[in-house]
């Protein structure tokens, strides 16, 4: 495995992400983004549609840290990526994450260039958790896949939950190069770090990690 990075490369402006969740419900998604934003920059707009919110559940307050959401339940996709795109528009805001639930034919190519348009003009990174979809054509500039691994392992405690880790593939990117991580928080710090893991099983890269 190569040694540990902070980022596998980084982005020249805040940009608009897509998150495709390996299964649904998967909390991997949240965590990923949420870890790529800065809490001291401003809070965060949440925004789930109906489904999103029923079937993967809402935010969990303890478990966000020093980060603060300001949490929107619209009803359709469509509502999602409107109030998305006036959120883009708050230079206050630390970032802007949406999630849909399933293949929705108002998330086309149109509306994510808006989306990322807009992200870029107003320096608010934006994401949007597509779960249970398939990646259609879209103009955001980075796409991800993502899944839960286990778990880094508690020195003190083998048996207590530790450090979350998530196979990460960056399978479509406009300014780097795709590829496949193992990414989790630094254990000494919150600083998210990338192993590479091609050509590993994700359990010995994971492993690796710990």
């Amino acid at each position: 495995m190569e040694t540990l990075s902070r980022r596998p490369a980084t982005l020249r402006q805040p940009t608009l992400s897509e998150i495709f969740p390996e299964t649904a419900v998967d909390a991997a998604a949240p965590a990923f983004a949420l870890a790529h934003l800065e809490a001291a920059k401003g809070p965060v707009l949440w925004i789930q549609d109906r489904l999103s919110l029923r079937e993967a559940g809402r935010l969990f307050p303890p478990g966000l840290g020093t980060c603060e959401v300001l949490h929107l339940q619209v009803s359709r996709a469509i509502d999602v990526l409107w109030a998305m795109e006036q959120g883009l528009g708050c230079p206050g805001l630390g970032g802007v994450i949406g999630e849909v639930w399933g293949t929705a034919p108002a998330v086309d190519f149109t509306a994510t260039k808006r989306l990322a348009l807009r992200s870029e003009a107003h320096a608010v990174p934006a994401w949007l958790i597509r779960r249970g979809a398939l990646p259609e054509l879209s103009a955001a500039r980075e796409r991800w896949r993502l899944g839960a691994l286990p778990a880094r392992p508690m020195p003190d405690d083998t048996r207590a939950p530790g450090a979350p880790l998530w196979s990460a593939e960056l399978f479509r990117a406009r300014w780097r190069a795709p590829g496949r991580w193992v990414a989790g928080h630094d254990p000494q710090g919150k600083d998210l770090v990338f192993g590479h893991a091609v050509g590993m099983e994700a359990a010995e890269a994971a492993r690796a990690m710990a």
